[in-house]
C-alpha cells in the first residue's frame, strides 16, 4: 500500500486563501486521497517503509515540510524543501488561475479552454519541480505530484 491515506495541512499562521483557491485545495485533497502513489525508499541500509502513510504538509522556518508517518502515527520521514524552486511556478499558477476564474464568468468556452490548457501546463511544470525536489526522498506519480503541487501553492508565501 504505497499511498497516502490521511492528509493534514498545517496552514496556521498563513493568510486565508481566496475562496476559489480554497475550492482548488479541497478538490486536490479529495482527489489525492482517492487516488495516489507515494513510496518512500529505504535509507541507510534499512528496508523501505511500508505504507499506507499519513502526510502532514506544513511551513516551518520558511520551508515546506513533508512530515510522513504510518497510519498508526509512527514517524517515518520528514523532508524540508526550500520554496525557492517553486516560486515562479506558483506565481504563474496563481496568475493563470485568476485569469481562468475571470474567464469562466465572461468568456466563451473556446477561450476558457485555451486558458485551462495553459493552466494545466503550468500545473504540470510545478508537479515536475516537486518530483525533482523529492527525488531520493519520495517517489510519486505525476497525478499525485499535480495534486500535491496544488497544496504547495496554498502554503507558498508568494512575494
Amino acid at each position: 500500500m504505497a499511498r497516502i491515506t490521511r492528509l493534514e495541512i498545517d496552514d496556521s499562521g498563513l493568510p486565508a486563501p481566496a475562496p476559489e483557491i480554497e475550492q482548488e485545495r479541497r478538490v486536490a485533497v479529495f482527489d489525492l486521497l482517492e487516488d495516489n502513489s507515494f513510496t518512500l525508499p529505504g535509507r541507510d541500509g534499512a528496508p523501505a517503509p511500508e505504507g499506507p502513510f499519513a502526510l502532514t504538509l506544513a511551513v516551518r522556518d520558511g520551508r515546506l515540510v513533508f512530515d510522513t508517518a504510518t497510519e498508526a502515527g509512527e514517524k517515518v520521514a520528514e523532508f524540508h524543501l526550500s520554496f525557492g524552486p517553486f516560486r515562479q511556478a506558483v506565481k504563474d499558477y496563481f496568475q493563470i488561475c485568476a485569469s481562468y476564474f475571470d474567464a469562466v464568468k465572461k468568456l466563451p468556452p473556446s477561450q476558457i479552454e485555451a486558458i485551462d490548457m495553459a493552466r494545466r501546463g503550468i500545473h504540470n511544470e510545478g508537479a515536475r519541480i516537486l518530483q525533482e525536489r523529492l527525488e531520493g526522498k519520495a517517489e510519486l506519480d505525476i497525478d499525485t505530484a499535480r495534486r500535491l503541487f496544488t497544496l504547495v501553492c496554498v502554503l507558498t508565501p508568494v512575494k
